[in-house]
């Protein structure tokens, strides 16, 4: 079946996870699909977890370990790496990533409980780093200011990534972390077309929205950054320069960017996004997307998976490189610190007195 925009989602399809045994095709048979069919809705699943740090050793990444909340993201947007992750609970990659979603209602206990084992060795612990800590169900669900509660209680760095002004909700535990060296936050902004963004990132804040966050957050005493990210070539790439610029006059102090990435099921379902939105330009962006990715939609190597390779990855880095040292962004990272952390008690009893 031809694929239709669906409005307040990024995806326009359900396709079956690379998982499933047994594929399924749609046939259409003239009928009309029903109401509930074409607009989804959201629906929470709630998860008791036995285990809530995830650590990695990529070079990629300037972060060993991290926590996520929520698996799934609200947002919908049609390019986001973590969509390939559903599948791992039978869940598809497309609308089931943006309207299936769980949380891990025992975030904050778990990661207690895990800070206080003695093999435990403190470094930053990254929120955001596989779907958004402040998509639109946190506010019900609050999962991420518990976690920084149990962060701030302990002393412990943390980061965060996000593209939802919620964040400024938690500047009350935030700005007293960030006093001591103890938090660092991120705004993701691909774009400032607004109306490119409403259907790229349907359920994320506007643009100038974030714009907005990067400004109180930096008001706050809260080192902040901005990514640039994704940068999709024939789309935002032309808006690298404009996002870095905004973005320093909000106040952000660091900048970086990301390439866009397509794994796996990401790649069909942002093509079929492009030729439902964006038909005229389809082919050129999939052409220099594989153009800088040695002919492939995806290239999962370390060293290049986040930078792409020839010539039009080469010309972005060097314009973000240039705008980057003509606004005055940091060259190195701001350092958090890790000497503060207090144990939490591995015997409540020893609590009582």
């Amino acid at each position: 079946m031809p694929a239709e925009p669906i409005k307040g989602r990024g995806a326009c399809a359900n396709p079956l996870s690379r998982f499933e045994s047994l594929a399924r095709e749609a046939f259409d048979d003239g009928w009309e699909r029903p109401p509930d069919d074409a607009v989804p809705r959201t629906v929470v699943y709630a998860e008791t977890s036995r285990s809530i740090i995830s650590r990695n050793d990529s070079p990629d990444v300037p972060f060993s370990q991290s926590v996520n909340p929520y698996r799934g993201c609200e947002h919908g947007c049609i390019y986001c790496y973590a969509r390939p992750s559903h599948g791992y609970l039978g869940f598809s990659s497309g609308l089931d990533f943006e309207t299936r979603l769980v949380a891990k209602t025992n975030a904050a206990e778990q990661l207690r409980r895990e800070l206080g084992k003695a093999s435990y060795r403190v470094a930053p612990i990254a929120l955001g780093a596989n779907t958004d800590p402040y998509q639109p169900i946190e506010r019900e669900w609050r999962l991420t200011r518990e976690i920084l509660a149990v962060l701030a209680d302990h002393r412990h760095p943390c980061t965060i990534v996000t593209k939802s002004s919620l964040i400024e909700r938690d500047l009350d535990v935030l700005s007293p972390m960030a006093s001591q060296g103890l938090a660092q936050a991120f705004v993701s902004i691909a774009s400032l077309d607004r109306s490119l963004a409403r259907t790229l990132e349907p359920r994320a804040a506007s643009p100038e929205r974030r714009l907005l966050t990067v400004e109180r957050l930096a008001k706050a005493g809260i080192p902040t950054g901005v990514l640039v990210a994704p940068v999709i070539p024939g789309l935002t790439d032309a808006h690298v320069e404009r996002v870095l610029a905004a973005a320093r006059e909000a106040g952000a102090t660091e900048a970086g960017y990301v390439f866009v990435r397509l794994p796996h099921e990401v790649a069909p379902l942002f093509e079929q996004w492009l030729e439902a939105h964006h038909p005229l330009k389809a082919s050129r962006v999939m052409g220099l997307i594989r153009e800088s990715r040695g002919g492939r939609d995806n290239d999962p190597r370390f060293g290049t998976r986040m930078r792409g390779t020839g010539i039009f990855a080469s010309l972005l880095e060097q314009r973000f490189r240039k705008a980057h040292r003509r606004l005055g962004y940091r060259d190195a990272a701001v350092r958090l610190e890790t000497g503060l952390f207090r144990v939490p008690s591995r015997d409540p009893q020893l609590s009582l007195f």
